[in-house]
């Protein structure tokens, strides 16, 4: 059993019981300004804000510090590190959706005991980045279940479960074995398992505060949380919190017998039903829950899943998977190119198809250092491209229809910290971890804090600061975007460009050559709302040109139907702004910072090939 190590002064004023009897309370409506629902889109289902506008969500996970004491189990220190990190993420990358952790170990520090200034603490990091205008996930993170299960000389750890529930499970001496990845404490670490497998079975714990089941205490505290956010929250910060995903990476502790799908349909899914109606008792009915398959589904490794067996979600349920690349963490010694991760993403597209939802990949990057590192700019480039259209590079041109939605994804990770930690690694002094993620050995933040105080990128910002549809009035046809990312660090490798133009678009292929572009192909039934496009902090508006069915010009105007406008939250980022009426739309944005002036003949001939394009590749319905 690891030492304990108690957290900042707790608020120890609600029981669970008490909690239980929470009065229902009127959700946020659907059209709150910051909210979005699943809706529908042709064969498929997507994002929508008040607008009904289709949302692109892309961001960052904040942050691994939940895992780590030092941090109090929140992402940030302070408010005023929230603030400075949500400053930072705003304006060095475009984003607008966050996924934020939080620990029930945090939340439920006893099994009679909410710990509200936790939760308040919780409350004044996420306002940190809904008053910048960036939607929030509210995430329960878990990993191996529980610190507590393991002892001071651990090569491993976990985080989740409080100590209580631990001491109350009786659990037997933890060990991996010849574990390589920490993962696989999962699949061979009785004591992990055996807790997990209680937690699916709502074992019935004796504690100092009666028997309670597990599985119904975390959902009690649960109830608690998202009670608690939604009355302190202000009604516009709220409206921001697009859901809860409930827990993080699910995993079974044993199948007895059955088949990974089978599994989920016995004990994961009824837990997200039974999460679904906690949601509804604490106001958030407007909110979908973002649930997750079990967490091996889609690696290649250890089991099956993928939620194929438990019906279709509906729109109160999001598909919510993570994606890394099993092969390259562990044997595969080959880089990523043009098009590797198209099949991982497709699979991930249909399978929220089949499930009647909207998905979303709240997971997904590599590691910054260490062995294999070296190929991590390209791997992460590779799964942006997937996730913005899943055909290869060199073929989009010619079917950019099969191209699939935009995918949202919310990448691993940001943490502010990075390197700068000091974790005594399960209470153990003698192993204070300071290096990457202090956790597990892991070090995958693409952020850290310089000697200065600044908040700076550790990997391309080409990769990281991308040109994507935020919001599209009407329905995303086709999107693709060519960010001209090195292959090394800091400037470093290899210039490739993935997303070549074909010869029979010789107008294009003039102005895109050796440039940064993207593509929007969309269709709108009124022009009453705007499209809007973050642009990348190498898009200046002075030198972006526009080729669109609107209008052609390089350089964006300050007014017109083709503008552009600050982020909320940030005076150096921004967004394009496209008003259209209704019917089939395209633009092409090119940062013509670079390579010889642009003229108004490379323009005209640019729009007049995109014109017999557009006709060709979406012919009228």
């Amino acid at each position: 059993m690891a030492s304990t190590h108690p957290l900042s002064k707790r608020s120890l004023c609600l029981t669970v019981a008490v909690s239980l009897a929470a009065t229902v309370l009127t959700a946020a409506p659907a059209h709150a300004q910051g909210a979005v629902t699943v809706s529908p889109k042709q064969q498929s289902w997507v994002f929508r804000d008040a607008q009904g506008r289709e949302v692109t969500l892309r961001g960052f996970n904040v942050s691994g510090s939940t895992k780590l004491y030092e941090s109090g189990l929140l992402p940030f220190r302070s408010t005023a590190d929230a603030a400075r990190s949500a400053q930072a993420m705003r304006d060095l990358t475009g984003a607008n959706a966050i996924r934020f952790l939080i620990s029930w170990e945090g939340v439920q520090p006893a099994p009679d005991t909410i710990d509200h200034a936790y939760l308040d603490r919780a409350v004044a990091q996420i306002r940190a980045f809904t008053d910048r205008g960036i939607r929030v996930l509210v995430d329960y993170h878990q990993d191996l279940y529980s610190y507590h299960l393991f002892n001071t000389g651990s090569w491993y750890t976990g985080n989740g479960a409080p100590r209580w529930v631990i001491q109350a499970g009786g659990y037997p001496r933890e060990s991996c074995g010849i574990c390589v990845l920490w993962g696989q404490n999962m699949q061979t670490n009785a004591a992990v398992r055996k807790a997990m497998y209680d937690f699916w079975r709502d074992r019935t714990l004796q504690t100092p505060a009666g028997p309670v089941g597990v599985q119904s205490a975390y959902l009690s505290q649960a109830r608690a949380m998202m009670t608690h956010l939604r009355q302190r929250l202000p009604a516009a910060s709220f409206d921001h919190i697009i859901g809860l995903d409930p827990f993080n990476e699910p995993f079974d502790g044993g199948l007895d017998g059955k088949s990974g799908t089978e599994w989920e349909s016995t004990y994961l899914m009824p837990f997200y039903q039974r999460i679904r109606t906690a949601m509804d008792e604490a106001g958030w009915t407007a909110k979908p829950a973002f649930v997750e398959p079990l967490v091996f589904w889609n690696t290649g490794l250890f089991e099956e899943g993928g939620m194929t067996r438990v019906g279709r979600l509906g729109t109160r349920m999001v598909f919510n998977t993570h994606f890394y690349d099993g092969a390259r963490i562990s044997v595969d010694p080959s880089p990523a190119s043009d098009g590797t991760y198209d099949a991982a993403m497709n699979e991930i597209r249909q399978r929220a198809k089949d499930l009647g939802t909207a998905p979303v990949v709240s997971e997904f990057g590599h590691k910054l250092s260490g062995s294999g590192s070296d190929r991590t700019p390209w791997m992460v480039r590779a799964m942006y491209q997937a996730a913005d259209y899943g055909v290869p590079g060199r073929n989009w041109w010619n079917a950019p229809a099969t191209g699939g939605n935009v995918l949202s994804a919310i990448q691993w990770q940001w943490d502010i910290y990075s390197g700068r930690h000091r974790e005594p690694m399960n209470g153990n002094p003698d192993k204070v971890q300071t290096e990457g993620d202090a956790w597990n050995g892991e070090d995958h933040s693409v952020a850290a804090t310089n000697d200065a105080g600044a908040v700076t990128l550790r990997l391309d910002q080409r990769v990281l600061d991308r040109l994507y549809p935020a919001a599209v009035n009407g329905d995303t046809l086709a999107f693709a975007y060519e960010d001209l990312a090195r292959s090394g660090y800091g400037g470093a490798g290899q210039q490739q460009a993935w997303l070549t133009v074909p010869s029979s678009l010789p107008g294009v292929a003039a102005l895109t050559g050796g440039r940064q572009y993207g593509v929007l192909v969309w269709r709108s039934a009124t022009g009453d709302v705007p499209t809007e496009l973050h642009l990348p902090a190498a898009f200046a508006p002075a030198t972006t040109a526009v080729v669109s069915d609107v209008a052609a010009f390089n350089g964006v105007p300050a007014s017109g139907p083709v503008t552009a406008t600050t982020e909320t939250g940030s005076s150096t980022a921004r967004r394009l702004r496209i008003t259209a009426g209704g019917g089939l739309h395209f633009a092409l944005i090119v940062n013509t910072a670079t390579g010889v002036p642009v003229t108004s003949a490379q323009l005209t001939a640019a729009r007049a090939d995109l014109t017999t394009w557009l006709t060709q590749k979406f012919p009228a319905n």
